[in-house]
């Protein structure tokens, strides 16, 4: 008697932070399911779990108007590789993890043939183009949501969703003293340290190291022997951030990712707005939220924007408890007074550090991974009997 094949899942994830998340989503639907087979796209983290990548998410990784338009075609090429795959592989189920502008067209082209789409990681739309529910409620069959506010917002407009947990939880270290991480990370124990943070796009770094650089630069002349230390994605290649210091007379200690670690070893991090502030903010260390993109996409975005914050800090605490530096506000002078202002105890570092223990605690337990491969579950069917 001929074994049934084994169910399969498409797994698409963009993104260093989706293909980490999606590959946490695999390897508990792994430990249920058995015998589930994996395809899609993603990064290293989902072809380590035994996903088959027919395409790799660097491909699609770009972010803004103007970085977007040159790519258009490749990035439609790539949605039809991945509909066509799943037309031919018939999987029971499709995980979509982020990249909205993407996962949700491609969504339209999943359902049209009938597979059940569950989305983990969901996109902002509470933020900005809140229009996008209605399409979202008719192409998402599970909401699998990492924010606590989002499934009370996506119940009301008729999404079944779950709040399943931040992931992020999962991927942070034991607390420890700053001195512990510098242990670690083989850094000076006993040094001054800033954590810069510039983010995992070639963008992200042309448009803020620079500024970030100036704003070392001027603390370092205030703080003999003070300790810069950049973690670096695995996008990034390190002379690009090398090169960025030249002349500053700022030499950078250079850490390959472990961002957390990175900035539970400092006595301040300025970070760029994305997951990393969230990873940040978890570390309970005093931060200064930046970003700066191209004036299209800026304008563009806050004619669209919602909410009254960029950063998922504050956007938890539903306050202000980091400083965002957006735009022309981010200038090394403004981020250098940003840090000094909460570089020593003292009430205003006192006050942020308990404003970010706040967020941690609204985020609960640990687990998403689990909880967001139970409700998967609930759209496959029951596994064959032998």
């Amino acid at each position: 008697m001929t074994q049934p094949p084994s169910p399969r899942i498409l797994v698409v994830a963009g993104e260093a932070s989706g293909d980490t998340h999606a590959s946490e989503l695999v390897a508990a639907l792994q430990a249920l399911r058995p015998d589930l087979t994996f395809f899609g796209m993603g990064g290293a983290r989902l072809a380590a779990r035994g996903v088959e990548l027919i395409h790799d998410a660097r491909e699609v990784s770009v972010m803004g108007i103007t970085e977007v338009l040159p790519r258009i075609p490749r990035i439609l090429r790539i949605m039809k590789d991945l509909a066509q795959a799943a037309e031919e592989r018939r999987p029971v189920c499709a995980i979509l993890v982020d990249i909205p502008d993407f996962n949700l067209r491609l969504a339209k082209k999943l359902k049209a043939l009938g597979i059940p789409v569950a989305y983990y990681v969901s996109p902002m739309i509470w933020a900005w183009r809140r229009g996008r529910v209605r399409t979202i409620q008719r192409l998402v069959d599970r909401m699998l949501c990492i924010l606590p506010f989002e499934e009370d917002f996506y119940r009301e407009a008729g999404v079944p969703a779950r709040y399943v947990g931040s992931p992020v939880l999962e991927q942070m270290p034991k607390s420890a003293s700053a001195r512990e991480f510098r242990q670690r990370l083989g850094l000076s124990e006993d040094a001054p340290t800033l954590a810069l943070l510039p983010g995992s796009r070639m963008s992200e770094i042309r448009r803020i190291l620079p500024t970030l650089v100036g704003a070392a630069k001027q603390l370092a002349s205030e703080r003999p022997g003070l300790q810069v230390v950049v973690p670096v994605a695995p996008t990034i290649a390190k002379e690009e951030i090398t090169s960025r210091f030249e002349g500053s007379g700022v030499t950078p200690v250079l850490v390959d990712g472990r961002a957390p670690e990175v900035v539970g070893a400092s006595d301040a991090a300025v970070v760029a707005s994305g997951t990393a502030v969230l990873e940040a903010g978890l570390m309970e260390r005093p931060l200064v939220v930046v970003y700066r993109v191209s004036l299209v996409t800026y304008w563009v975005g806050r004619m669209m924007l919602k909410v009254a914050f960029v950063s998922l800090i504050n956007l938890l605490a539903g306050r202000r408890v980091v400083p965002e530096l957006l735009q022309g506000d981010m200038t090394p002078e403004n981020i250098a007074a940003e840090v000094r202002r909460v570089w020593l105890p003292g009430e205003p570092r006192d006050a942020m550090v308990q404003g970010l223990a706040e967020v941690r605690g609204r985020l609960g337990e640990v687990g998403a991974a689990h909880r967001a491969a139970q409700t998967v579950l609930e759209l496959l069917p029951p596994p064959a009997v032998a």
